[in-house]
């Protein structure tokens, strides 16, 4: 896990510093399924075992590329360096993404961060910019790469 920044300032020290890995997570079928199912996205390469043994250059299911994206915001929570007196912490969105490697079903991966940039706004929140990519244990390349975007919104004042 990374340092924790106590203040703003602490974080922008941050800038340019790899934060961390997060903890590896399994994605099994289960979870592969449990995602088509809420998507209403049940292409047989992600669900249909014995077709994507069978007929996938995989030789397996593999997990949808936003499921592997939706990871990054729960990893994110294992690394995330920011202060914990802010008022609200917002998935702000993603600026770049790149799908390089398929997850296999049964694989490994974990989130490596680093923080890019820390701007502030005109009504006093603050936007993280992080370089991320989602791991695959054993495979050298990365899953996805990610600029992704956190909005830090200060308590109002009471």
């Amino acid at each position: 896990m990374a340092q924790k920044a106590q203040s703003i300032e602490d974080l922008r020290k941050l800038v340019g510093v790899e934060l961390g890995c997060s903890d590896w997570v399994r994605v099994d079928q289960e979870m592969i399924d449990a995602f088509a199912n809420i998507t209403g996205d049940h292409q047989w390469i992600h669900v249909d075992e014995a077709r994507a043994r069978a007929e996938s250059p995989f030789g397996a299911t593999i997990a949808h590329g936003y499921l592997t994206v939706s990871l990054v915001t729960r990893l994110s929570y294992e690394i995330g360096a920011w202060p914990d007196h802010l008022g609200a912490i917002i998935n702000y969105g993603i600026d770049r993404l790149r799908f390089l490697a398929p997850v296999k079903v049964g694989s490994q991966v974990r989130l490596r961060s680093s923080l890019k940039a820390v701007e502030d706004r005109p009504d006093g929140s603050f936007l993280l910019r992080n370089d991320a990519q989602i791991e695959i244990e054993g495979v050298e390349k990365p899953a996805l790469v990610v600029e992704s975007l956190v909005l830090l919104v200060p308590k109002p004042d009471v």
